[in-house]
């Protein structure tokens, strides 16, 4: 039976290529191939759009199947909503109109914490579920779970330890805020996670753990682009893709580069992505670097997600040398379609989609000159890369993931049948 749902973002991947709202986008679109009707509503603020008088939403694209709720008014720290006139009222005459059977989140930011119980206040049937992509509702710090000063990881939140991050909040704010939280989270249905790491996280958080389900991501069923690279020719191109900020690991890449220079390696680096929304210091950072390694080291800048296989196609390897807990990175999964073996930071969910010397090859966060050894072996040996990149492992499809979905969907719905 065809289904009605809701799918929310805190933005739109038209104005945000993050992983969160390209994946949320693509299993909208993967609900709509399977035959249901599903609307898409992408939360956003000032940094992309202006507000607009007489109403919350706004339009995006040609269809009238996706929306944005501009939502400038938002307590971060909290991560609520307090626009109780504008946005509270847009939402529920909204819910009342479209009448969902299935809410399906994929973030509280910006559209508030209380949206699952908005919904479920609305429309006592529907099925709340909500994907995990983060740390936002355990960590304050911008759902990094990073400390605030140095470098340092953070292995669980606690109201003193998070004080410690922030002086100037008091603990028992963050013991509020937590409680808070959770009061708000026990309206949703079933959580999902698409890696066991964070599902771990969120149980000693205090979340159910019978109420968290891991489903991989997906990707789009585009096919692999076969190689630019000749065979028998070194594999030494090395590329890296995403947006650069300071938990993404561009840095210590760069440092890596420099010392592989240093060393007589022949390598190319290929670095793919902008520096969106980050401070002046850190993009001093890595001019600096940047022009210190540029001999070796190319700057592609942004790039459209349609072009990631043909710039795959011209690289190796893949690098992605976070150094926060990431949870599931979709560039490991576009390099491994590609069959590209991938360099990872070997903590968080990126150690689970890559096994050390299998599919690729893992380093110790944070450690350019591990990562250094790391690159100069990969350069040095066409056989490795040869029988790494054999084993890459196929992403499952996101009408593949979109169907797992639906089966957890349809068994929510049949549990809620009464007797």
């Amino acid at each position: 039976m065809a289904e009605r749902i809701l799918v929310v973002a805190h933005n739109h991947p038209d104005l945000h290529p993050g992983g969160t709202e390209i994946f949320a986008h693509d299993l909208f679109r993967a609900y709509q191939r399977a035959g249901h009707e599903a609307l898409f509503l992408g939360a956003t603020n000032r940094i992309h759009r202006d507000e607009k008088p007489g109403t919350s939403f706004q339009g995006i694209g040609s269809g009238a199947d996706e929306m944005l709720l501009w939502a400038g008014h938002f307590d971060r720290f909290f991560m609520s909503q307090v626009d109780l006139y504008g946005v509270i009222p847009d939402l529920e005459e909204l819910l009342r109109e479209f009448r969902p059977d299935v809410v399906h989140i994929h973030h509280l930011l910006l559209i508030g914490a209380e949206f699952p119980a908005l919904v479920r206040r609305v429309l006592p049937e529907a099925q709340i579920v909500m994907t995990l992509h983060d740390y936002y509702l355990i960590c304050a710090h911008d759902g990094l779970m990073m400390r605030t000063t140095g470098r340092e990881r953070c292995h669980g939140a606690s109201p003193d330890r998070c004080h410690g991050c922030f002086p100037e909040v008091a603990a028992d704010q963050f013991l509020l805020r937590e409680r808070y939280l959770k009061t708000l989270l026990t309206t949703v249905d079933r959580f999902v996670s698409p890696s066991a790491f964070l599902r771990d996280r969120f149980i000693a958080w205090g979340l159910d753990a019978d109420k968290i389900d891991v489903i991989s991501n997906g990707q789009p069923d585009g096919g692999r682009v076969p190689s630019l690279r000749e065979d028998g020719a070194p594999r030494n191109i090395f590329g890296y893709f995403g947006n650069l900020n300071p938990w993404k690991g561009g840095t210590v890449l760069l440092d890596a580069a420099e010392r592989l220079i240093g060393s007589g390696t022949d390598f190319e680096l290929r670095i793919h992505g902008g520096t969106p929304f980050q401070a002046d210091a850190f993009k001093t950072e890595l001019d600096e670097r940047f022009a210190r390694t540029s001999s070796h080291v190319v700057r592609r800048g942004p790039y459209r997600r349609q072009d990631v296989p043909s710039l795959m196609a011209a690289v190796d390897w893949v690098v992605v040398p976070s150094i926060w807990w990431e949870n599931a990175p979709l560039v490991i999964q576009e390099a491994q379609q590609q069959g590209r073996p991938v360099i990872v930071s070997g903590i968080g969910g990126m150690a689970e989609m890559i096994k050390h010397g299998v599919n690729g090859l893992t380093v110790a966060p944070d450690d350019p000159i591990d990562l250094a050894r790391t690159l100069r072996q990969a350069a040095a040996d066409p056989d490795l890369w040869r029988r790494l990149s054999a084993n890459a492992v196929s992403p499952p499809t996101v009408d593949d993931v979109a169907r797992d979905y639906l089966t957890l969907f349809g068994a929510l719905s049949h549990a809620n049948i009464p007797a």
